[in-house]
């Protein structure tokens, strides 16, 4: 249960919770493209392993002098795969940072909007609480906003119509 005296140290918290979210989602998103350089870097490593073995086991000069081709378009089709995988590892990323962020963002609104919730309106009643002055204006907003009346609009919005 929050109060008007823990105010503060409750949003803090909110706000404090959202950003480890937030970074955590971005340490989740490094570590998939870590994990897919390091794989790379693998499959490399494995191909010109057996590129060499391939050199080294030759016997015949016709075949020794077709290698370079071979191993080029080897390679080519390899990389247009890795550029695919890349593509849709992009796409898987970027999908899970959004819904993350989605989540905590939507956690956060819940959060804070309970801890006001639940000395917003102690304060309003309160008349004399250091918070009442705080709440005022949102309360002045809200009513308006309720009965839509033009001070619900705003003066910025009154000079569009």
């Amino acid at each position: 249960m929050s109060n008007a005296n823990t105010l503060p140290l409750d949003l803090y918290k909110a706000n404090l919770e959202l950003q480890v979210r937030i970074g955590k989602l971005f340490q989740e998103g490094g570590k998939q493209w870590l994990d897919y350089g390091y794989r790379l870097a693998s499959d490399g490593i494995a191909e010109s392993d057996a590129e060499i073995a391939q050199l080294l086991q030759s016997e015949d000069w016709q075949k020794l002098a077709t290698l370079p081709a071979e191993a080029f378009w080897r390679q080519l089709q390899q990389r247009f795969g890795d550029s695919q995988a890349a593509a849709q590892i992009a796409i898987t990323a970027q999908t899970g940072f959004a819904h993350g962020l989605q989540e905590a963002v939507q956690a956060w609104q819940q959060q804070t909007a309970g801890v006001l919730g639940e000395v917003a309106p102690a304060a309003l009643s309160g008349g004399d609480s250091p918070w009442a002055n705080l709440f005022k204006p949102w309360q002045q907003l809200l009513q308006a906003a309720a009965t839509d009346t033009p001070a619900a609009v705003g003066p910025a919005a009154k000079g569009r119509k």
